[in-house]
């Protein structure tokens, strides 16, 4: 099953472009991880980030703040597009639990961890939410699978742990860039990728498994989080609209 197109990659050698033609408004596709400590915080970065970005992401770091479902409401009344990132693990009926509380918040993503099990009660209640199922986190690379006690390679196990998740219905998956033209590939367009680790310059971080934004775009992503590039830069707001114009200049309609 290959979807992908040739195309000229920066090097000049062929390759393939799995390039997204979902029905996403271009400015929608940048997702920034507000990995903050407070509320007041968020709000402020938010207002300077203004119309450059327009979809947030809230972790845990966030929610341990207190405030969250407000803050969500809050975004919400501004026209921003949120997405709950507590990779929900637990007993399956607990997971069923948690999913069925964001109803009617408004919440756009969700993001849920483990067994097949656990991703079918998320799958049955979400309600209109989007369930996005966690493959392997950015953070962890070949040696650190090992130390888990993983036999296969990185690519093997979010292939396997997607196509599984994508079979019991979730929407999409989170996924690094690196492994997502094999799930393109091998399983198709008809499912989300969004894809976290990217570095638009050199990484120098705990990221391990990153790739920069024309690259995810090209290798099969339909969103990329973008974090600590945007959140550390001298101008946030201009740091956001560079990506948002690399963006707008592969998706030009």
């Amino acid at each position: 099953m290959n979807h992908a197109k040739t195309n000229k990659d920066q090097s000049g050698k062929a390759g393939e472009s799995f390039l997204s033609t979902k029905d996403i408004p271009p400015r929608e596709r940048l997702i920034f991880a507000l990995d903050v400590s407070s509320i007041d915080e968020a709000k402020a970065l938010v207002e300077q980030l203004d119309d450059s970005v327009m979809f947030y992401k809230l972790g845990l770091q966030l929610f341990m703040a207190g405030g969250y479902f407000e803050f969500i409401e809050w975004l919400r009344e501004r026209g921003k597009i949120v997405f709950v990132d507590l990779k929900f693990f637990d007993v399956p009926q607990t997971v069923k639990s948690a999913v069925m509380q964001l109803k009617n918040r408004g919440v756009y993503f969700v993001t849920v961890h483990g067994n097949d099990k656990i991703l079918e009660a998320a799958v049955e209640h979400k309600n209109g939410l989007k369930i996005l199922a966690v493959t392997v986190l950015t953070s962890l690379d070949e040696s650190d699978l090992k130390d888990l006690g993983f036999q296969c390679n990185v690519e093997e196990l979010v292939y396997s742990r997607a196509k599984r998740a994508l079979k019991i219905g979730c929407d999409g998956v989170i996924s690094s860039g690196l492994e997502a033209p094999r799930l393109r590939r091998d399983i198709g367009e008809q499912f989300l990728i969004v894809a976290p680790g990217i570095r638009p310059v050199k990484n120098v971080d705990d990221q391990k498994r990153t790739v920069d934004v024309k690259k995810a775009f090209l290798n099969g992503a339909d969103y990329i989080v973008v974090g600590r590039p945007i959140r550390e830069a001298k101008d946030p707001h201009k740091a956001a609209e560079d990506i948002q114009k690399m963006i707008g200049s592969l998706f030009i309609r």
